[in-house]
């Protein structure tokens, strides 16, 4: 699309100026769709007679003057397809739900509505949020588009693979332990996961509730501070939202980062850590040197135990929440069961993938009498360890910065057979989920023509911090402005 490399701000200029309509914008979205999505795979379900029709009614309140209009008005968006959309089919990439549609709006489906983005369609996800590189879908993979045969990351692979094709303008995801950060850095765009509670979780569909937080991937960090500025405040629906003003979080997009201080976990870049990617982060790290900030080396002792300790807690989370899918509510229903509990047997054995279930069964056991004490009650303990890891040093320091992910995106087929391996890439991602703070990634590098992600860690609610200073390296690199060739 001519207009995709635009910032937010200069498409809505366009419009203001009848440079552009909405409908141009759309048309170009589905056209962009029909001309990559074979390679990509991107999206689950396309709502494009109801997009034309709202930018057909957005076109006629252009040419109205003295209309309001909304905050992401006529952009073009992707919505991951765990967050409930009224009236659109919404499966988490699941069999189980291949028939659901919902009958209301998560908050931030009302919110995007509010801003007046037009909703493309519901992307692609590794199935109910489970998985690292959007294999897991039962629908069809995703594939990455700067090398369709790697894979895109996960679980939000389809929301990062859309707007890296230049499908979408943006995208929500749902970061988990490192779902929107991890497809972001793998796919070269802008993923944000904001602070626990500050974006509603509400008609988002459950996998580990003290951990899932959607967030926007965008094109810039500019467009991200406008999306998350869309999504962000409290909701009296979701009982874990956090009540906290929300600033303007494009106001302090300045550039300006001289006496930033700013910590390197030596965690983040010994053993495991790819080569080109260590020395595109230290790369980085120059940038903000020239640019006034200074940085040491710090540690975050516990790192080396969250992968499991995540995987206990958030598998024990699933456990319970996908309890509700029992084939009599909702979703699909197995044929001619025996009783009732052949009935929710067959139907989750039907209905479930391997790697849901292999979660399921993880945390069900660690929940089990004899093993709660060793297992999750450990678990959360070594969480409150981590979340002090980052409160130690955040009392001398800004921001923490290191890579997104250990490597660049893998060849798809190349891990799924080894769940420890594929774990394994969330590394530097699972600890800041754990902590419930937020987190950046920004474009840094490449490795043989695969992008390369940056971390920029921030306190909790501090995402002003954090989008100056990924708005501050982006303005001084151009690693965001390179596309892939499709």
């Amino acid at each position: 699309m001519a207009s995709f490399d635009l910032r937010l701000q200069d498409i809505h200029n366009k419009l203001n100026g009848k440079e552009l309509s909405v409908a141009e914008l759309v048309d170009a979205s589905y056209k962009r769709i029909a001309a990559t999505e074979p390679e990509i795979g991107a999206f689950i379900t396309l709502n494009e007679e109801e997009a034309q029709s709202e930018a057909k009614r957005l076109d006629e309140q252009l040419h109205q003057e003295g209309s309001q209009r909304g905050l992401l008005f006529g952009l073009p968006a992707g919505i991951k397809d765990n967050i409930v959309t009224d009236g659109l089919l919404t499966t988490c990439a699941s069999q189980f739900l291949n028939n659901f549609t919902p009958i209301y709006d998560a908050t931030v489906a009302t919110k995007l509505k509010a801003a007046q983005a037009v909703t493309i369609g519901k992307l692609n996800m590794d199935e109910f949020a489970m998985g690292g590189s959007n294999e897991n879908s039962s629908f069809h993979p995703t594939r990455n588009p700067w090398n369709t045969g790697h894979v895109p990351g996960g679980s939000s692979g389809g929301s990062a693979a859309s707007v890296a094709a230049g499908q979408v303008y943006f995208s929500l995801g749902s970061d988990t332990g490192g779902s929107i950060r991890q497809p972001a850095s793998y796919c070269g765009v802008v993923g944000l996961k904001p602070t626990y509670g500050l974006v509603s979780r509400f008609g988002l569909v459950a996998f580990a509730s003290s951990l899932d937080q959607i967030g926007p991937i965008t094109k810039n960090v500019e467009d991200a501070a406008y999306v998350l500025q869309a999504i962000a405040g409290y909701d009296e629906r979701d009982s874990t939202s956090a009540n906290v003003d929300v600033p303007d979080y494009t106001s302090g997009l300045n550039g300006e980062v001289r006496g930033l201080r700013i910590g390197v976990p030596k965690e983040y870049l010994g053993a495991g850590i790819d080569p080109q990617v260590k020395e595109a982060v230290l790369a980085a790290l120059k940038v903000y040197e020239g640019l006034g900030a200074t940085w040491e080396e710090v540690s975050l002792p516990h790192t080396e135990y969250a992968i499991a300790a995540y995987y206990l807690l958030a598998s024990s989370e699933a456990s319970s929440n996908l309890a509700r899918f029992d084939g009599v509510r909702y979703g699909v229903r197995a044929d001619n069961p025996d009783n009732l509990i052949d009935l929710y047997r067959k139907s989750r054995s039907q209905g479930f993938g391997p790697e849901v279930k292999r979660r399921i069964m993880l945390g069900t056991y660690a929940l089990s009498s004899g093993y709660y004490d060793a297992y999750y009650l450990k678990a959360q303990k070594v969480r409150t360890l981590i979340k002090q890891d980052f409160d130690r040093v955040f009392e001398k320091y800004d921001l923490i910065i290191g890579p997104t992910a250990p490597t660049p995106a893998f060849k798809i087929g190349e891990q799924v057979g080894d769940p420890l391996t594929m774990y394994l890439n969330d590394i530097c991602t699972i600890p800041v989920s754990l902590a419930g703070i937020p987190a950046i990634s920004v474009p840094c590098g490449f490795a043989d023509g695969l992008p390369i992600g940056l971390q920029i860690i921030g306190k909790a609610f501090d995402e002003p911090s954090v989008l100056r200073a990924a708005h501050a390296f982006e303005q001084n690199t151009d690693f965001h402005k390179q596309r892939p060739q499709l």
